[in-house]
């Protein structure tokens, strides 16, 4: 059973199923779904096989594996028909997240969840409409499981210059399909995250759809359906690397709305062999300085554009979940109550050093992004700009998320590789996989034959409206 993030003073928690949650994502005050509990795992007993894994930790939470063996099936399109890869590279062990369809680490939890979600809507006879907010890599995972979907609609925002152009061309790809909706807006992921949010409170826009026969959803990592897969891969890393309760390791995470890193934490809570956990940041470092000094802190920020552009964050849904499990659902009110109102909050000195004890962070800047894909470089390893904020962490025997493939962020390659700007994102696609022997993925090839559809841009205060001209 999964309870409320939020309580005001002389509230007790609800409770729902994982059905239940995955429908509705959001809960009460504007909170999320998390777990109350969590089983311990016997790590020595648990599969090495990637698909028993995902159901021996599915059952570990006490839901029906039933609704999870087709929907594992998804990965069987995955490269070489496995979910992941763990590669090991000069001492570190670099967990590949990004064979799927579109080259991102968001499919490995978008594949099986949007099989799971499509069930579920069906066995009820309901209709839904999901709303995913992307920096980049959500869209594409969440439009490709969802594609051609009878039961399932989905609006995709994503901010307009806020992402590579094959992660754009990706979302575009889609939106000839009668019922996927791209739609670019006018501000940053942290606006297109809000909206979302907004939107998903909303009893009038709620009211709208009722009257459509629509119910209401979400993809992002604030729904817990991703969360459960996002735990899964990290044992699995941990069971390849030799981990051991005598030999745990570090899991360093690219991060920016902190989905990623939670997994790892409630593998962690499970009793993964996970010494501690690193998170990454880029320049819009909030997570660092939370971390490192206990100060969330948005309010005079302006969001920096960078060349990691799946990490430009500065409101990161998937910390609620952690304030939450580490102090409570009133104080996690308080926080976020907090953040709502001034864009800051402060913890105490105790609740820094309970963060400390599990969490490390450091970020990385542009240039040091670069610096390290050229070493990598050096060594025949393409490593995406992502990656290579975690790599400035790593000691060895970590092990590191790789949450993208480098084939999406051709102009930052460029630069950082050969020192020059890129013109063609085809030819210098094309000219790197030649340089270092590798095969492009034909989907990113194809972006670039063809025309696609138009983008739709729109201004933040017109999503609603652009929404329902689109579902009339």
């Amino acid at each position: 059973m999964l309870v409320n993030t939020r309580l005001q003073n002389g509230e007790s928690h609800e409770s729902v199923g994982f059905e239940e949650a995955i429908l509705s994502p959001m809960s009460a005050h504007g909170g999320l779904w998390a777990p109350a509990h969590f089983a311990k795992l016997d790590f020595g007993s648990l599969s090495k096989d990637y698909k028993e894994l995902s159901l021996q930790i599915i059952r570990a939470f006490g839901i029906n594996e039933s609704l999870f063996k087709s929907a594992l099936a998804r990965y069987d399109s995955f490269d070489n028909g496995e979910a992941v890869e763990l590669k090991e590279i000069n001492g570190l062990f670099i967990n590949e997240l990004w064979h799927g369809p579109t080259r991102a680490f968001k499919d490995m939890a978008l594949q099986p969840f949007g099989a799971i979600m499509d069930e579920l809507a069906s066995k009820k006879g309901e209709q839904y409409l999901i709303i995913v907010a992307t920096s980049g890599d959500t869209g594409p995972a969440t439009l490709q499981t969802f594609k051609g979907s009878k039961n399932v609609r989905v609006i995709c925002l994503y901010p307009d210059g806020g992402t590579s152009q094959v992660q754009r061309l990706q979302m575009l790809s889609y939106n000839s399909e009668p019922n996927l909706k791209v739609l670019g807006i006018k501000g940053s992921f942290d606006d297109a995250q809000r909206s979302l949010k907004n939107l998903l409170s909303n009893d009038d826009f709620k009211a709208f759809l009722a009257s459509k026969d629509l119910h209401l959803s979400a993809a992002n990592s604030v729904n817990f359906g991703r969360i459960l897969f996002q735990i899964i891969y990290h044992i699995y890393a941990l069971i390849k690397s030799g981990a051991s309760k005598e030999n745990p390791k570090n899991i360093i995470v690219p991060s920016g709305n902190f989905g990623d890193a939670l997994g790892a934490y409630y593998a962690r809570k499970m009793g993964a062999p996970i010494e501690k956990i690193g998170i990454a940041s880029n320049a819009n470092n909030v997570l660092t300085r939370l971390i490192n000094e206990g100060i969330y802190d948005a309010k005079d920020k302006e969001l920096i554009s960078t060349i990691s552009p799946a990490m430009d964050i500065l409101l990161s849904s998937n910390i609620e979940r952690l304030l939450f499990d580490l102090f409570g659902a009133y104080r996690t009110k308080e926080l976020m109550d907090e953040l709502a109102s001034t864009r800051c909050y402060k913890l105490s000195a105790g609740e820094l050093s309970k963060i400390q004890q599990i969490f490390y962070a450091d970020w990385c800047s542009d240039d040091e992004c670069k610096a390290i894909i050229k070493k990598y470089a050096s060594m025949g390893e393409l490593i995406d700009p992502h990656t290579a904020t975690a790599l400035k962490m790593a000691q060895n025997g970590d092990i590191i998320a790789s949450t993208a493939q480098w084939v999406k962020f051709a102009p930052s390659m460029k630069i950082a590789i050969e020192g020059v700007p890129c013109d063609d994102e085809k030819e210098t696609l094309t000219s790197l996989a030649a340089k270092f022997n590798v095969c492009l993925p034909n989907a990113i090839l194809a972006l670039f034959d063809g025309t696609l559809p138009p983008a739709q841009i729109c201004e933040k205060n017109e999503i609603e409206s652009v929404i329902k001209d689109w579902l009339k």
